[in-house]
């Protein structure tokens, strides 16, 4: 393999790796400004408030995109397995 291929390979797991972990980071971000919201309009300070709504939100976007993401997966061992096989 040349310098670029490995480069390419390289950016190729970069982006996969972006648009995985993307939807899971923004609903994660979402929930938690909601509840943030929710803390400071009740003055409640519980720390451990942000914890249950997140988990459920980050379980539903797994729910949804569970079967994107494996099919996301798949296809890039495919392509890495062909590519050590020299295909």
């Amino acid at each position: 393999m040349t310098e670029t291929e490995v480069l390419g390979v390289l950016y190729q797991a970069f982006l996969l790796a972006l648009r995985l972990a993307l939807p899971f980071l923004l609903v994660s971000m979402l929930v938690g400004v909601v509840i943030s919201i929710f803390q400071a309009a009740t003055q409640i300070n519980e720390q451990t408030l942000t914890f249950v709504p997140k988990f459920l939100a980050i379980l539903a976007v797994m729910a949804v995109l569970g079967g994107t993401i494996m099919t996301m997966l798949q296809d890039f061992l495919r392509q890495m397995i062909a590519l050590a096989a020299g295909g």
